[in-house]
């Protein structure tokens, strides 16, 4: 069988399980891997170009990290704040010690218990932010934790693949280690300074032709890689540096989104290849460690994220909702698996029984995120104990507020104006502490609290408010919110948000007085510009420069669009 009817086999029936899974809300991942089982040697054994399949899916990694990269500059590292910084730490130390000792109770050697903890630590950007988007939650206070987590932990990956790739075949050589690292720190300092001083001038001469800058991006991509390659590192190491460079960039989204398609074909191949490498047989023989290390990262995983989250001051809803959001294993624990293969430091055995791991976590972890909301009040009992004590509203002379804004930041920020107007009537809730911080050090009158709290909205007097304001574009929320206040004052007046038409009538069917869309904003303010100025372009002109002044603000506190994530 030539290699273009292998190839279109594995594609077709890859198409048709991937299918499947999409029926059952599955991440198509899931039905990759199960076409490298059944046309693996476990079943038909149908794949018989192993070099090239193995080809393939080493370019899938360079891609994919260097897609990666083209999302962690430095302002995203910078970005991520003290506390996202901590959590994704102690999280990294304490599951990778964790799997590690779990490891040790069964017949691992110790560099694979190592390499297993190290896998362990780290949960899939991938799935994590796909299904983050589907629910529309990558804007909500514990997307936004998660996301920083899973940046930290794509940060500490990096270092993983770069360490492992320096010691081959179980043999630590310290003088070749320091000799490497000397070498990649100056191959390092030299490619900075090329995306710093000379990229940015030839910047416009790649981006003069797309296609030009599909085959630029391309080669350096791939020329970094394979230079990094040489020098004794790994080639996905040279594929993350090579997308780093690039990220200072202007056109870093314009590439990234370039070489989506590439790298999604691609990274077919390699999930399949991580298919034909699951063994029955080895799994039979690993079948406690099996079901303990799939235990230990859907469930003890989680709490331990949950609590980290919790003992940092946020609720123990948010801590649940980015404990659940993590668990599951990544597709780094996995490059890193295959690299320990490569180099000799673990066996196929590991091999297969990580990638069944990751197979599993991820479609347990999908259902999981999919039903967070029904699940958390069944663990409310487990994830209380260490929730600290939260912010206390300030002490005012008024019982009664006549505004309540919920949800303070991004869409909240412009109703913070409404401050200077209403005074000490007028109160800021939130549920993310650095915020609340913010708001105090400026004199607003704020609290922490959960806007589907129904006795913390008693404590507020929220049903006695004459304008209530919700920018948390979640239903339930505001649906619940609604129904809270409307049936303590009819009267009252309700502005909600919503990202979803549907959603945005049967809020209004329901009692809201206005529901803000914020996808439909800019166009219809736009057409109301436009009628309002007709042709004067000078009044243009000073809304457009009021518009800049506005945007460097909003740049200024930190606030991006929802959209800024997908791309990572």
């Amino acid at each position: 069988m030539n290699i273009f009817f292998e190839l279109s086999i594995i594609i077709v029936v890859a198409t048709a399980l991937s299918g499947l899974m999409r029926l059952l809300r599955q991440p198509m991942v899931i039905g990759y891997v199960l076409t490298g089982l059944l046309l693996g040697p476990e079943f038909l054994n149908l794949i018989k170009s192993t070099e090239t399949t193995t080809i393939f899916s080493e370019m899938g990694i360079a891609i994919l990290l260097f897609i990666v990269g083209l999302h962690l500059s430095p302002k995203d590292i910078k970005d991520l704040g003290r506390k996202v910084f901590i959590i994704g730490a102690i999280q990294v130390l304490v599951t990778g010690v964790f799997g590690f000792l779990v490891s040790r109770f069964f017949p691992f050697t110790l560099i694979e218990s190592i390499y297993i903890g190290t896998a362990l630590s780290f949960s899939s950007t991938i799935i994590a932010l796909k299904l983050l988007s589907d629910k529309k939650d990558l804007e909500k206070l514990y997307g936004r934790i998660s996301i920083g987590v899973l940046l930290f932990q794509d940060i500490v990956a990096t270092v993983a693949l770069i360490f492992s790739s320096t010691f081959s075949n179980g043999e630590s050589n310290i003088q070749g280690f320091f000799l490497l690292i000397i070498k990649g720190i100056a191959l390092t300092l030299v490619i900075s300074l090329l995306s710093v001083y000379v990229l940015p001038k030839l910047a416009t001469f790649f981006a003069k032709s797309q296609e030009y800058l599909f085959m630029f991006s391309l080669g350096w991509g791939f020329g970094l890689a394979a230079l990094f390659g040489y020098l004794g590192f790994s080639i996905e190491i040279g594929a993350l540096v090579a997308g780093i460079s690039l990220s200072i960039s202007p056109y870093s989204q314009e590439i990234s989104s370039k070489l989506k398609p590439l790298r999604d074909f691609f990274i077919v191949i390699f999930f399949i290849l991580l298919g034909t490498k699951i063994s029955f047989s080895s799994l039979h023989e690993y079948f406690v460690p099996f079901c303990v290390l799939l235990a230990f990262i859907v469930v003890l995983k989680p709490l331990i994220i949950a609590v980290l989250v919790e003992l940092l001051g946020y609720t123990k809803k948010t801590g649940f909702f980015v404990g659940i959001t993590l668990s599951q294993i990544s597709e780094f624990s996995l490059i890193l698996l295959m690299l320990g293969v490569r180099v000799g430091h673990v066996s196929e055995g590991v091999l297969s029984l990580v990638s069944a791991l990751g197979f599993v976590s991820i479609a347990i972890s999908t259902y999981l995120i999919m039903y967070v909301e029904k699940l958390y009040p069944l663990a409310i009992p487990f994830v209380s104990i260490f929730e600290k004590k939260k912010y206390e509203p300030e002490e005012t002379e008024f019982k009664l507020f006549e505004v309540i804004l919920f949800g303070c930041n991004r869409s909240g920020y412009d109703f913070l104006k409404l401050f200077k107007y209403f005074g000490r009537k007028f109160l800021a809730v939130d549920f993310d502490p650095e915020i609340i911080k913010e708001l105090n050090a400026k004199g607003i009158n704020c609290c922490y609290g959960d806007a589907e709290d129904g006795e913390f909205l008693d404590e507020i007097n929220a049903g006695k408010a004459k304008i209530v304001v919700s920018t948390i574009p979640d239903f339930d929320t505001g649906a619940f919110l609604l129904n809270r206040v409307k049936n303590e004052n009819p009267n009252a007046i309700v502005f909600l948000t919503s990202y979803n038409i549907d959603d945005a009538i049967k809020l209004y069917e329901r009692g809201a007085t206005y529901v803000i869309l914020p996808h439909f904003i800019g166009g219809e303010f736009a057409a109301r510009l436009t009628t309002e100025s007709g042709f004067d372009i000078n009044k243009l002109h000073g809304k457009r420069d009021e518009h800049i002044k506005y945007l460097r603000e909003r740049k200024a506190l930190g606030h991006v669009h929802p959209d800024s994530f997908n791309g990572r």
